[in-house]
This record gives structure tokens, sequence and C-alpha cells, in this order.
């Protein structure tokens, strides 16, 4: 047996690649899916009774004398209404708003429910006994935990009272599907199917009015407390007849919303979601789709090829230890900003990038905890980028020290409107955001002085330079002109990626046709 002049290579490598590869490819099947679903419902194609197809038809085209009635109760079940709104004759294409006050129950003063039921139904007739009456049921309240608006010495003496308390939603949105629009039986889409009724005429099969109320119209900011004094409040109530595209739409947005509160979301993170679904135009909307799973992808890719090339390396030669312990901390201190003025779309890339760099920190420094807390020692070429590290820092510092000194005086009259812990988190975050682009200097300070990049990921700066530059286009164009997106200070410190990606793309071509020394020997000693 001859001995192996090789090692058997580890396949853990192509697992975690494979893996990735996967969930990426679920992922692209997915935006592929919604992008189908979305094509779907605005090309919704009528049916052609003449061809032999089966057709359901609208009730609206044989333009009943129609009402609109807004009954409020304690519980939607037909029982103890009390008419609050009443509109005959009703046309379904007409918009109107009325503005009426509502008796509160004692029930609902006690900190309880109101519900308010709309029903669609034949003028003159009552709801209750009219057969094909449509109707819709929807909360007047709902409960969240009132803001402790008082000062501090009374929170410590008295806790914060996290009961929730009833609320009033002062705004009641109806919305009925106005079209005169005929659908095929075989193939009616399935999220109209849960809002329609049918009746036979005779041979021929009509819908009832599809009725909805727009949840998604309400704000938090809207609410007012119910209190045990409460007597009466005022309701807004408001109809817009849609077409069919819109209320399909409407079906979705409010799917979303309540798959949002399954998976945890607050509502005053639920409500920035609602600014930008219902704030945008259809079309703007589907673009920004489209534009924020390309980010999401090339943010996935570039965290993918990050980690990897991070796992792999065995000499942190080449790599600015500054300038790693400097992305740590901004980003850290950027999520602590963030974390009290953005949602949570923004804080969890946010916090899983401080994580990662973070995990950096112990690679570069060679820091390990297995056991026992012990650094590792540093070869020749180690401390050589140690040491153009230090030189460059140390030239930074003559730049970077007198301009935090006269930013922070400068921030002094921030504090006399905030705490002293927001101060100095602004007065960090704002140094972060200014010099961010001079924390780049020692790693390419250190590519200079090695007339080398091969130390760095050109993959990771590709996928973040592009991300960022459609952001930052995007943002310009008023594509994101939302409270989601990030701020423009933040937007400002993600030019860091491009800027970089571009001295990069620089050195590269003054620098790759010269490796190191210690890269041919290496390469020389594989060959032989």
């Amino acid at each position: 047996m001859f001995p192996s002049c090789y090692s058997k290579p580890s396949d853990s490598g192509g697992k975690r690649s494979s893996i990735a590869k996967v969930l990426l490819g679920v992922f692209v099947v997915y935006m592929l899916h919604t992008a189908w679903l979305l094509y779907g419902f605005v090309n919704t194609k009528p049916c052609d009774g003449s061809t032999g197809e089966l057709c359901i038809y609208s009730y609206l085209t044989g333009r009943p004398r129609l009402q609109l009635s807004v009954f409020t109760c304690l519980l939607p079940d037909n029982s103890q209404l009390n008419l609050a709104v009443k509109v005959d004759p009703f046309d379904p294409h007409l918009t109107f708003e009325n503005q009426v006050n509502i008796s509160l129950p004692e029930e609902t003063q006690a900190n309880g429910t109101l519900y308010a039921v709309v029903y669609v139904h034949k003028a003159g007739v009552s709801p209750l006994e009219d057969r094909k009456e449509v109707h819709y049921a929807a909360q007047l309240t709902t409960y969240i935990t009132p803001p402790n608006t008082g000062d501090q010495k009374d929170t410590q003496k008295q806790p914060r009272a996290e009961t929730p308390v009833s609320h009033w939603r002062p705004h009641l949105s109806v919305t009925l599907m106005s079209e005169d629009f005929s659908f095929s039986k075989a193939g009616l889409p399935s999220d109209v199917r849960r809002y329609m009724r049918v009746s036979q005429e005779g041979r021929q099969m009509i819908y009832l009015p599809l009725l909805l109320v727009n949840e998604l119209s309400f704000r938090v900011r809207d609410l007012m407390e119910i209190s045990s004094r409460t007597v009466q409040l005022p309701l807004t109530v408001s109809y817009e007849g849609i077409s069919l595209r819109r209320f399909r739409f409407w079906v979705h947005l409010h799917d979303i919303v309540y798959s949002l509160r399954q998976f945890g979301f607050t509502e005053e993170n639920i409500d920035e979601i609602k600014e930008t679904l219902v704030g945008s135009n259809l079309y703007l909307l589907v673009l920004t789709a489209l534009i924020t799973a390309l980010q999401l992808i090339c943010e996935f890719l570039a965290l993918k090829n990050d980690i990897s090339s991070w796992r792999k390396k065995k000499t942190m030669a080449g790599m600015s230890r500054k300038s790693v312990l400097w992305r740590c901390l901004s980003t850290l201190l950027i999520f602590l900003h963030l974390l009290e003025e953005t949602s949570l779309l923004v804080l969890l890339p946010v916090g899983l990038g401080a994580c990662v760099e973070v995990w950096k920190v112990f690679k570069v420094f060679k820091i390990q905890m297995n056991k026992k807390f012990h650094i590792n020692k540093m070869d020749e070429e180690e401390r050589k980028t140690v040491e153009y590290d230090a030189q460059a820092s140390r030239y930074l510092s003559y730049l970077v020290f007198p301009l935090c000194i006269s930013g922070a005086i400068f921030s002094l009259a921030y504090l006399r409107q905030k705490s002293y812990y927001s101060w100095l988190i602004n007065s960090l975050v704002t140094g972060v955001y200014a010099f961010g682009f001079l924390s780049m200097a020692p790693q390419i300070f250190i590519n200079h002085k090695l007339r080398s990049v091969s130390h760095l990921q050109g993959t990771v700066l590709m996928y973040r330079g592009v991300n960022t530059l459609i952001s930052d286009l995007c943002s310009c164009a008023s594509l994101f002109s939302t409270s989601v997106s990030f701020s423009s200070s933040h937007q400002l410190s993600c030019f860091r990626d491009e800027l970089l990606f571009f001295l990069y793309l620089y050195q590269r071509r003054l620098y790759v046709s010269k490796p190191r020394r210690r890269e041919t020997v290496t390469k020389k000693v594989k060959t032989h």
C-alpha cells in the first residue's frame, strides 16, 4: 500500500453550501409563487357564457333597490341590534361618509367590547327577514396596554398597569365590490369564494354583493381610551365602491396583517406596515416587493459568503483589527439606536448582522473560549499586519479625536430635551454615521502596504455594494419614503459599502498581478 499523499477533504463545507442553495431555492420559488398570485388577481378574466361556460352573475346587475344599515351590538349574533347608520336608497357606486355619536352600553364602559354589523339588504325590509342580505361584523373596540405617561417618580412608587384597556376605533370603512363582473364557476378564485354567497334564480346563478370592512384604515394613534365615565363616542362611517382587482388586493392585505399578528408583531409594527401597504399604488407596491426580494437575496448571499469565508480563514494576515472592531461597535450602536425608533422589519437583519460582527471580532483577535479563555499567538505576517494597522490608526486619530470632541460638545444641547442614555446613544450613533467612511482607512492602508487584496472577500463586497446601491437609488427616487425604511443618516452610512467596493476594485486592478511573496511560495509548495 502506498502512503496517502493528501488528506481527504471534509464534506462539511459542501453540506453547508447545499443547505444554503436549498434555502435560496425555496425563497426564489416562494417569490415566484407570490408573483404568480399577483398576476392572477390583476388579470382575472370574466366568464364567457357563449362558449358554454357555467357563469355566476352579479346580483347588482339587476339594479335592485338596496339599503345599507350599520348596527351596534355586544355580540355579533343578531341579538339586541341597535341601529347606528341607515342609508336608503343605497347606491353601490356612490361614495359617502357619515358621522354619528354611538351610545356605549354599560358592559362596554366596564372594559368590555362592542361590535358593528354592516348589512346590505333590500330597502324597506328588515335585514333579518331578507334572504338575500349580506353582512360583515367588525370590532369597534380593541384592547391595548395604555402607555405610561407619568413622571419617573410616580413610576417608581406605583408599578405600571399591564392590564389591557378597551379602546375605541373612531373609523369604520366599508367597501363593496361594485364592478359588474361575471365569474366562471370552474375558475372561481379562492380568495373571492370565501366572501361569496351564491343564489339560484331559475337556470341562472347569481352571487350576492361582496362586502368587506377595511380594517387596514384604523391606526393605533387614532384609538380613544374608554373609561367608566364615557357615555358617547364619535364614529365616522365611510363607504367606497371598489373594483374586483382592488377587492382581491384588500383581501390579500388583510391576510398579511393577520399572519403578522400570529407571528407576534405588535400593533405599532403592524401600523407601519399598513402605512406602507395602503399608502402605495398597486403597481408601485409590486415593484417595491420585487426590489425588496432582490435586496433580501443579495443580503442573504452576502451573509452566507461572509460567514463561509471567515470560517475558512486560518490566518488573519491582511485583515485590519481596528476596522473589524469598529464595524462591530458601530453595528451594535446602530442596533441600539434603531431599537427605539424603527420597526421589527429593520431590527431583525441589523441584529443578525451585529451577531456576525461580534463573531468576527473573536476570530480576528484569535480569542477562543472552549474550556479556558486564551488567545492564540500570531505569526510573522500577522504581526506585520498589526503594525500597519496601528500605523494607520495613529494617522487617523489625528483627525478623528478633535472631530469627536467637538461633536460631543455641540450635542450637549440635546441633553436638555432627552435623558442621559438617549443623549449618549445619539451622540455615539452620530459619530458612527459621520466617521463611518473613515473606518475603512486602516484596511485600505494595509492593502496598500501589502500590495494585495487576496485576504478580502470580493463576493461579499459585491453583494453588499449592489444591495446598498439599490436601496440608496430607490430612496433618491422616493420609492421607499415610508416609516419602515431606514433613516436618512442610516442610508448615508450605507454608502461605505459602495465606496469600499469601488476602492476594492481599484486596488484589485493594481495588485491582482502582484501576489504577495508568501502566497507565491505557498502555491509552489502545494504544487510540489
